[in-house]
């Protein structure tokens, strides 16, 4: 955060945790087959075969390192993500189950989650997937449009997309699937189409997200032609009441589910809630009795293997400053629809919901929350208007 910038409504004072909140295990895989021009995240172009196995002994290293910090806690959920964690082989991950099992206690019904590019879908593999322990998949789809795919620079066709749906469908009981509208030269029946489609598979959770141009992108040095605001708002609006009429809950911002089918790992991020990241450029954040840490591993994969066997691959971590407590809890559970009870707010920074009166106050008044004595959320004004609510929390000299 830049000096002149402060949480505004905050004491100075020191946060106290009673009991720590749900543990959650994210692993990073940070290979894929081919880096898309939209894409931020930390994931590096595989040259030949992965180093499974000594990307596999790296993350070893880094959990039994961590153990410390989380000894006693059982996990709620796994997610692997990356890159494309489903360019590791099934024999890869069910050893890496078997050891995260080995040194932690995970929960027997913990939701195990694989994201999956459409582009390395084969039946036996996934088949092998599923007797490793994933229990939830999430596909990349993004478009099931053939040009547009294309524009995004995805590996896959519509017809792989597809295929991936379908074979997804006949092994597990719950999956996701990432759609993105506001492409470039999209037009609001092709985005329709593509929710249609989904829709139409009948799979238990949609993610839609509105296409950005971020930082050290690709598409951000050389923008294409995307559709204009009012465009895309138009999409955004249709697409949510399709899903809506379809059965689907807008429970968060850019999520849909049928009932009993919402993302359990993403809902502890945004309840607050602690996470352990493992794997090239993981983030962890940790609570223990008077302070939250984060922390942040070596984001290249080479330099995360390497550190992690001579000494450890923790990159960065600090405590969170008190100041900063409130922002960082409102930015997650604002995204939720429903909001959250007021108690949540204490269990999950440590601080009185009181020192935050005065922008919940604000935000109220603007119409973009209501509240009562249990229960906070965001009004349909202020889920539209999201980054003006938060920017309620923080305050410029």
């Amino acid at each position: 955060m830049s000096s002149d910038a402060v949480v505004i409504g905050f004491p100075s004072k020191t946060p106290h945790f009673d009991a720590p909140p749900p543990l959650a295990l994210y692993v990073h895989i940070p290979w894929c087959v081919r880096k898309c021009p939209y894409c931020d995240f930390n994931s590096h172009e595989a040259r030949g075969d992965i180093p499974e196995d000594a990307y596999l002994a790296a993350l070893t290293h880094d959990l039994e390192a961590a153990l410390p910090q989380v000894w006693g806690r059982r996990v709620q959920s796994i997610f692997f993500g990356g890159g494309t964690p489903s360019l590791l082989s099934a024999d890869a991950l069910d050893r890496l189950l078997t050891t995260i099992r080995t040194l932690l206690p995970v929960e027997p019904l913990a939701e195990i989650t694989l994201e999956a590019n459409p582009g390395t879908f084969e039946t036996e593999k996934f088949r092998g997937f599923r007797a490793a322990g994933v229990n939830r998949l999430s596909i990349g789809i993004q478009s099931f449009n053939p040009k547009h795919l294309q524009s995004l620079g995805r590996i896959h066709d519509d017809h792989e997309a597809k295929r991936a749906v379908e074979i997804a469908l006949t092994l597990f009981d719950n999956m996701n699937l990432d759609l993105m509208y506001g492409l470039p030269e999209q037009r609001i029946e092709e985005a329709l189409h593509d929710i249609d489609t989904a829709i139409a598979y009948g799979v238990p959770h949609v993610s839609a997200y509105h296409l950005t141009l971020e930082p050290n992108t690709l598409f951000h040095a050389h923008p294409p032609k995307l559709p204009n605001d009012d465009t895309a708002a138009t999409m955004q609006v249709e697409i949510e009441a399709r899903l809506t009429a379809a059965g689907y809950g807008h429970y968060e911002t850019s999520a849909f589910a049928k009932k009993h089918h919402e993302c359990l790992h993403n809902l502890n991020y945004w309840h607050f809630g602690d996470y352990l990241g493992i794997g090239a450029g993981a983030h962890s954040k940790l609570t223990a009795q008077d302070r939250i840490t984060r922390r942040m591993c070596y984001k290249q994969p080479k330099a995360y293997m390497e550190h992690e066997l001579t000494s450890h691959a923790v990159q960065e971590q600090h405590d969170i400053d008190a100041s900063e407590l409130g922002f960082e809890f409102m930015m997650n559970a604002l995204r939720l629809t429903a909001g959250f009870p007021v108690t949540l707010f204490q269990a999950r920074t440590g601080l009185p919901l009181t020192s935050v009166e005065r922008p919940l106050r604000e935000a109220e008044m603007r119409g973009l929350i209501t509240r009562d004595l249990t229960h906070i959320r965001p009004t349909p004004l202020g889920q539209r208007f999201l980054n003006d609510l938060l920017q309620l929390f923080l305050t410029r000299s």
